[in-house]
């Protein structure tokens, strides 16, 4: 989207928030073109980015219209525990909450849930995949 942005002269409409330590490149506008140009391995990249954000866009339609919110905050953990390589997450109930679009006393509930059913244990702010 900053990259589609960038090209029509437009402000990008995308809000990143980082979970760890993390490098960007920031590459200026008048140099895309020539990139594009003089590196068709550029533009592969680009359409890859997009492939792959567009298939993630799919899975969130898909688990919104057709799974239940105890399956969708399940995955949610396992998700954030995979891509930080620990069985434990620094994160508030209401943050979870906001990623999933529900109320955070829906999230509570199934937490409360998930720890009677052995799945996970809840400590604060933090919760522990089992």
């Amino acid at each position: 989207m900053s990259f589609l942005g960038g090209m029509h002269k437009e402000t990008s409409k995308v809000k990143a928030i980082v979970e760890e330590d993390t490098e960007i490149l920031f590459l200026p506008m008048e140099k895309v073109t020539l990139f594009m140009k003089e590196y068709p391995q550029w533009l592969d990249y680009i359409f890859r980015l997009y492939h792959k954000r567009f298939e993630e866009l799919l899975e969130v339609v898909n688990a919104v219209a057709f799974k239940k919110m105890d399956e969708r905050l399940l995955n949610f953990i396992k998700k954030k525990c995979e891509n930080t390589a620990s069985n434990t997450l620094n994160i508030t109930h209401e943050q979870i909450a906001n990623e999933l679009g529900t109320a955070r006393i829906v999230v509570s509930r199934l937490l409360k849930q998930m720890g009677e059913d052995g799945l996970v244990k809840l400590g604060r702010n933090k919760i522990f995949l089992m």
